[in-house]
């Protein structure tokens, strides 16, 4: 037989006391709000963990919840975009499209640091897809009319290729060729970044046999790393809110770790302010910091030497964004210790919880 769910032992805990008799209502009425907390708290924990999504055949797909760590070195004016995505989609394969303003390295990186540093921003209770690198060759060749196919390789599972374009229809046109869906709305997404000469870097993932009746697609780690002179993260998308409907899907979660010399903060680029909220905020110890590189994949010298780590979380909403979302540092150098994750842990006082209505006896009444 197979044991009952802890959220369930909790709510049948929480009923049994409440119709115990000979129980004050205070006691009832705690037991209820203590219980009802650490399943929320459950609830919470078990929540997630921008590019453009392009289904490869033509069928609807979004970005789903995401993770993001962003390691930002001031000083070489580089960053290191790791993201662990999901996606949602009725095909068999997903391609997506991630822009960077400057040719980017490619490594696959630890799927360790994100729970790392969930691990560090937790509340304190006080008292695949891998796959071996391998590069092709480097040098750029043209393809057609305004697409120059400036790297290819596989990494970490995904098949991608660095594109230079002169437009979103050239752009379009390279995709189309080699099974991208064709939309106006990806053009009309590209556009702004190929007009700033930025470079589109195109992967493939393809979804395992046992994934294909499912929906939902996971990715492994990614390494992105690139040359730039403001920290950011590409928070525009096309306009997708056609294909949530389609699948279904209306809420994600979008977490960030932003590490850099100090405490910073995101807006949009057109200057309004974004809707992300700092969940944590404290620098990080000289170990922690090593330990971090150490599951990215990084060396100890990149990023900065004395780390500051801060988290944040937006409910992402499926819409149109005025714009991407840049980092600068914070006027506010306090620490923060609120986690935006529930402040107890579900996994402690649970013994308790369950013992309370077995351990209270009635009065029997005086004869």
């Amino acid at each position: 037989m197979n044991p009952l769910p802890t959220s369930t032992l909790l709510k049948n805990s929480a009923r049994r006391l409440s119709h115990r008799r000979g129980v004050p209502a205070v006691i009832k009425t705690t037991y209820s709000s203590i219980a009802w907390l650490l399943l929320l708290g459950m609830c919470l924990a078990d929540s997630a963990h921008g590019c453009c999504a392009v289904s490869t055949q033509g069928n609807p797909v979004v970005n789903a919840d995401q993770t993001v760590i962003l390691v930002w070195d001031r000083e070489q004016q580089t960053e290191h975009f790791i993201r662990k995505a999901s996606f949602r989609s009725e095909g068999d394969s997903i391609g997506f499209i991630v822009p960077s303003p400057s040719r980017p390295q490619l490594e696959e990186s630890g799927n360790e640091a994100f729970s790392y540093l969930a691990q560090i921003t937790a509340p304190k209770i006080s008292s695949g897809m891998g796959m071996p690198l391998s590069c092709a060759a480097n040098s750029a060749s043209s393809y057609g009319s305004g697409v120059t196919v400036i790297e290819e390789k596989t990494v970490a599972g995904y098949h991608a290729v660095v594109l230079a374009a002169d437009s979103g229809t050239a752009l379009l046109s390279w995709l189309q060729d080699h099974g991208y869906a064709f939309t106006p709305e990806v053009a009309a997404w590209a556009q702004p970044y190929l007009d700033q000469h930025w470079y589109m870097t195109a992967m493939k993932i393809a979804k395992d046999k046992d994934d294909l009746a499912s929906r939902a697609v996971a990715t492994s780690a990614l390494r992105i790393t690139f040359k730039t002179d403001r920290p950011l993260f590409p928070y525009r998308e096309p306009d997708s809110r056609k294909d949530a409907a389609l699948l279904n899907t209306s809420h994600r979660l979008l977490r960030i770790y932003f590490v850099a010399e100090s405490r910073y903060e995101g807006q949009f680029s057109s200057s309004l302010a974004w809707s992300g909220k700092a969940r944590w905020s404290q620098p990080l110890g000289s170990d922690q910091r090593s330990q971090l590189l150490h599951h990215l994949g990084l060396p100890d010298s990149a990023g900065p030497s004395h780390a500051w780590l801060t988290e944040f979380e937006d409910d992402w909403p499926y819409d149109q964004a005025p714009g991407d979302v840049y980092f600068s540092k914070s006027s506010n150098q306090q620490k923060l210790a609120q986690s935006g994750r529930p402040l107890l842990d579900p996994t402690l006082g649970l013994g308790l919880i369950f013992l309370i209505p077995l351990l209270w006896k009635r009065k029997k009444p005086k004869s």
